[in-house]
């Protein structure tokens, strides 16, 4: 088991830089999620751990040894690839224990290995079979089984799971949460799914441009992301942005944005009077934003009139599409609401629950 360390990591193609100064230090037997959108350099980053891409600048560590030079092959790291890439001739067992098979590994020991791993994941009755006799799910946990096999210090994980249908995902993030239970070993995974990020890792690495945004557990990123990236990002519906100004009247701070005056709450009046007359961004979760009529007992609210443009029923709950002024928003409200396409409603905003960010460098504002 080890330790991963990324140190002023960059990545050049040309005059591109896909990879920008990455600083990452990963404990040993962390589960690290690696997330953002397409082209943010998130599997370019795990590519170079690998040994698959070379390192334009800065240096990689796997426990206290650099790896900038060493083989793929000698830097004891499993992966597992978006692409199965089974060998469709060979069984599930010889496919599981082909790795082991090329180091010479006995075939006694080879046979206890792949027969561990299949228990693991329920493939026993397969072991006989061929890809092409699996399904999609089946073939996915042959990928993960060749891997255990392996034995590694380090899992790496690029979107394995991406060529699964929903259901299939859900099973597969818990069979992957407690094979890392279970194994103890730093696994490193890559995902442009949010949902992913949030549910299996231990600390989310969010990049953006080939550039880290943010590093923390999942709930201090969605509780305080550190700019408006990372809050749009991280939560699903994103969180919605609305532009205004930081006013005083009668000795209130407000957010003006033009359709309402959002009030500022007490515990944040120290910190954002500061911004008094500046232009900011004011962000709030769609979970923050309720219907009247069914306001959480306790909260606090702000009420305002608003347009309902979409409903979207969820079954546990509804999400809205709304309008106030020129500022369009998402709601997610109790699935009683009364909410109709073109029919005006009054929703309530939770001041408490509001993120405030500048407007021109779009960092937070504490």
């Amino acid at each position: 088991m080890a330790s991963v360390t990324y140190e002023n990591v960059t990545k050049r193609w040309g005059d591109v830089i896909a990879v920008n100064d990455l600083n990452i230090e990963i404990p040993d037997k962390e589960f690290l999620v690696l997330v953002g959108p397409s082209g943010c350099g998130k599997s370019t980053s795990l590519r170079m751990l690998a040994g698959l891409e070379d390192i334009s600048g800065g240096k990689i560590y796997i426990g206290d040894r650099v790896v900038n030079d060493v083989p793929p092959k000698d830097r004891d790291i499993a992966m597992v690839f978006q692409s199965y890439a089974l060998y469709p001739h060979m069984t599930v067992a010889d496919n599981m224990g082909f790795g082991l098979k090329l180091r010479g590994v006995p075939k006694a020991e080879i046979d206890r290995r792949v027969r561990e791993a299949a228990s693991e994941l329920g493939l026993e009755p397969l072991l006989d079979r061929k890809p092409k006799a699996l399904s999609g799910g089946q073939r996915q946990r042959v990928a993960v089984g060749r891997a255990i096999v392996r034995e590694p210090q380090v899992f790496l994980m690029d979107e394995p799971l991406s060529n699964l249908d929903a259901k299939l995902r859900v099973e597969a993030r818990a069979l992957l949460a407690r094979l890392h239970h279970r194994l103890e070993t730093t696994f490193i995974y890559v995902t442009h799914d949010q949902v992913e990020a949030m549910t299996m890792g231990s600390r989310i690495v969010v990049l953006k441009d080939g550039i880290l945004q943010q590093v923390d557990t999942p709930q201090v990123l969605y509780d305080h992301p550190a700019n408006v990236f990372v809050a749009g990002f991280i939560g699903s519906p994103s969180m919605n942005f609305f532009e205004g100004t930081v006013v005083q009247e009668n000795g209130q701070l407000f957010v003006d944005t033009g359709s309402f005056h959002m009030p500022v709450p007490a515990h944040r009046v120290e910190g954002w009077s500061r911004e008094l007359g500046r232009r900011v961004i004011l962000g709030i979760r769609p979970e923050n934003i309720h219907d009247v009529e069914y306001m959480p007992a306790n909260t606090q609210s702000v009420e305002l009139e608003a347009n309902v443009d979409v409903t979207e029923l969820m079954g546990n709950e509804v999400f809205l599409y709304l309008k106030t002024g020129g500022n369009e928003y998402i709601a997610r409200v109790d699935p009683r609401t009364k909410a109709r396409v073109g029919v005006p409603m009054r929703v309530g905003f939770d001041p408490n629950k509001t993120h405030m960010f500048d407007a021109e460098t779009e960092q937070a504002i504490h």
